[in-house]
């Protein structure tokens, strides 16, 4: 799914050109084009200023135990979880031992995981825990590309993302909050977002 709204703003034509290609060639390079939806960066090197506004598609259905592993209940009335893919298996014992505490989670193999669940709680309930965010990963790796993408020695930052709308401010200088909230309202006016 390409970008649909893709615009770099300089006051300099090289610069906005040269920003352009950066930029592209980062979002491509990290697999971003996929999930970035719109997208307007502002450079002013004369302020110093840097400031990426945007929108993302949705990066998926938050994961939960029962799309990693199958459970079933033994004759103790422990939740028996079979791997099914263990690509999350540590999110879900990180999330178990949030739960339950270390002592209450046994894996016996890497395929098996055993969780004694308080009396009173049906084990099966475990299977709606949930375990990863894609909304969590995407923002990180938008972060980082932004962070490639921003003028270096532009080490004064403020970023932000909530549901399919981040921003990344950067500057060489201390950033006043009012500026801050101006300026990002003026570029998420520009990709059709209201702050």
């Amino acid at each position: 799914m390409p970008i649909e709204y893709f615009v770099v703003e300089c006051p300099e034509e090289r610069g906005k050109k040269a920003y352009e290609d950066v930029a592209n060639d980062v979002l491509l390079d990290l697999d971003l084009v996929r999930i970035v939806q719109k997208i307007h960066i502002f450079v002013d090197p004369g302020v110093p200023l840097f400031v990426a506004v945007g929108t993302t598609h949705p990066a998926g259905a938050l994961v939960r135990i029962r799309d990693a592993a199958d459970v079933n209940v033994d004759e103790e009335g422990r939740a028996v979880l079979s791997i099914g893919n263990e690509t999350y298996l540590a999110p879900m014992l990180e999330a178990l031992w949030a739960r339950y505490g270390k002592e209450h989670v046994d894996q016996p193999d890497r395929f098996s995981v055993l969780v004694t669940v308080p009396a009173g709680e049906n084990p099966r309930g475990i299977e709606e825990i949930v375990i990863a965010d894609p909304e969590d990963g995407l923002y990180k790796d938008l972060v980082y590309a932004l962070q490639i993408i921003a003028p270096e020695g532009f080490k004064v930052r403020r970023q932000y993302h909530r549901a399919g709308v981040f921003y990344y401010v950067a500057s060489e200088d201390t950033l006043p909050e009012e500026v801050v909230e101006t300026i990002v309202a003026e570029k998420f006016e520009k990709v059709g977002v209201v702050l």
